[in-house]
């Protein structure tokens, strides 16, 4: 009867499991691990790509719909336009590291390439971000409120270089607009050699005969679409976050910003704004001590805006002020990012097990620099936790390895009492006590340790450093499948000759459930980057050569235990 209940409780302990990390992935913003839903179908955007991106209103007034494009503008007034009508186009700017397309509407950024990252399966392609086509809008702007001022829908000449110069180190393009509402703005972006952020000066100028007091805003808009290749194994998050020092990092999904749900601090001295995705992100970023209101709101049908709006003061006529801020678009490498300013490191999420996965994450980072290689230092890391939890791994395998040398004893007793449940109980009992064999012992131990490679998991599956890196032989990139699924082979049947080392339950079921259950994990790794396979296949081989060496010495010869079904 005992063995029953204990094949229950294992039962319901295992499902218990799955299902609440399936729920902490989707109270983190993220899909379901296991049972991922299907993404929202793609929004066909050539009809109303930026222009439908909404120019937010103070005081988290939302803003009224007019134009037959679905432009948004503050209050309902009509989209500022210079006097002289100014052909649109499209300007490309290329740095060492990046280019970026702006939009002479409103001289907002609408695409950027990154040219050390290239496009899954295609080395010839630089990585597509922001992007303003049918199948994505992704875009960077700027502008003002507060009056019928430029804003992100206003037309703007340009002025600059289009490419930074050879042992130049930095690259200015200027967008400025015509005089509207007796405001001209004058955009002017600075891009530097090796650098992923953009300062971005906003200069107003009051040419009318009263003082303004405008406000700057400045949002990333982007579908709620996936991006292209997520895998339908696991899942990151996708969508806007907030940063504050009040509230440290806050992730904002797509479906509570339609739902009027969000939460997030509204308002605030410091913190930054950020669109973010698998490897990587963009963020807006203002100077410290500068107050400033948060929203976040649905645009149009799966078309959504984060961004932040604060103060210019007030202008006096003839004179002009100019507000400061900077943009991040880029890669979501760690140290980079913690130079830009505090906290935005976060966007590189480890979700709950941060506290972990950090010092995991620079730990692995100076055994790549001492090694060369992200593959071999996965598994100098998985060495190196593995002599960290030697005495708890051996306190296990030591538990094992006597619940191994009684297992015929408990085997005999069974058969002889099994007509006499309550008996047979009291047995087993003496049996434990008299070995002193605690039939937990082997467990907690490992239990201690499960939090610890979790949070590696999520180090090895959100470094962007993994991505394009590779290994050996056929293994070119960790972050994606192994193309011809060896190292899933390796994995399954390292997983399963560790589980025929392991002492065989008496009870029949949980005989069957111990060696079912490694297989139904395994299939998921058929599809898991390369990178967090091997991680699994290092520690797998290394516990099977310590449970071997633990069970020699104890004098209990290793066997296997295979199933009988």
């Amino acid at each position: 009867m005992n063995d029953i209940r204990r094949t229950i409780l294992w039962v319901v302990f295992g499902f218990s499991l799955v299902l609440l990390w399936d729920q902490w992935q989707v109270h983190n913003g993220r899909k379901a691990t296991f049972f991922p839903s299907a993404a929202p179908a793609a929004t066909a955007t050539g009809s109303a790509p930026p222009a439908s991106a909404a120019v937010p209103a103070s005081s988290g007034a939302l803003p009224a719909a007019s134009g037959s494009s679905g432009a948004l503008v503050p209050g309902g007034a009509a989209p500022a336009a210079p006097a002289a009508a100014v052909a649109r186009e499209r300007i490309e700017v290329t740095t060492d590291v990046m280019k970026l397309v702006f939009d002479t509407e409103g001289g907002s950024v609408i695409k950027s390439e990154f040219l050390k990252y290239t496009e899954q399966g295609q080395p010839d392609q630089p990585l597509v971000l922001m992007d303003d086509s049918a199948n994505r809008v992704y875009q960077a702007q700027s502008g003002l409120i507060g009056g019928s001022f430029p804003n992100h829908k206003t037309p703007m000449v340009f002025s600059g270089d289009k490419q930074l110069a050879d042992g130049a180190n930095e690259l200015v393009v200027r967008f400025e607009s015509a005089v509207s509402g007796g405001v001209k703005l004058v955009k002017t972006y600075t891009l530097k050699r090796g650098s992923y952020v953009i300062d971005v000066k906003h200069e107003v100028v009051n040419v009318g005969g009263a003082a303004v007091s405008p406000q700057v805003y400045v949002q990333l808009v982007r579908d709620g679409n996936a991006p292209e290749g997520e895998s339908s194994f696991y899942s990151t998050f996708t969508g806007p976050a907030f940063y504050t020092d009040a509230k440290k990092y806050q992730k904002v999904e797509f479906k509570d910003i339609e739902n009027n749900k969000a939460d997030f601090v509204k308002s605030s001295p410091d913190g930054y704004v950020a669109m973010v995705q698998h490897y990587f992100a963009s963020a807006w970023i203002f100077g410290n001590e500068t107050t400033h209101e948060n929203f976040a709101r649905k645009v149009d049908t799966n078309l959504y805006s984060a961004g932040m709006i604060a103060p210019v003061g007030e202008v006096a006529p003839g004179a002009s002020k100019t507000f400061g801020a900077r943009l991040f678009v880029g890669p979501q490498e760690e140290k980079m990012l913690e130079s830009i300013t505090p906290g935005l490191e976060l966007v590189k999420d480890y979700g709950w097990l941060t506290i972990l996965s950090k010092p995991l994450y620079w730990l692995l980072d100076k055994l790549h620099g001492v090694i060369g290689n992200w593959g071999w230092a996965i598994v100098a890391l998985v060495v190196l936790l593995k002599i960290a939890f030697y005495w708890l791994n051996a306190k296990a395998y030591s538990s094992m390895a006597k619940m191994k040398a009684i297992n015929p004893k408990i085997m005999e007793m069974r058969e002889r009492l099994k007509d006499k449940p309550q008996q047979m109980q009291q047995e087993m009992m003496r049996i434990y006590r008299e070995e002193k064999v605690n039939p937990m012992g082997g467990c907690l131990p490992i239990m201690i340790q499960i939090p610890v490679f979790i949070a590696l998991y999520w180090v090895l599956l959100s470094s962007v450093e993994m991505r394009g890196a590779p290994w050996i032989l056929w293994i070119n990139d960790l972050s994606i499948k192994d193309p011809y699924f060896i190292l899933p082979v390796i994995m399954t049947l390292s997983t399963l000759l560790q589980t025929a080392l392991n002492p065989q339950p008496p009870d029949p079921m949980q005989a069957k459930m111990m060696w079912f259950m490694p297989l139904i994990f395994s299939v998921m790794f058929f599809f898991f980057p390369a990178g967090l396979v091997l991680y699994w296949i290092t520690n797998n081989l290394l516990s099977i050569a310590q449970q071997w060496i633990i069970n020699t010495r104890m004098g209990v010869p290793p066997q296997f235990n295979l199933p009988k079904f």
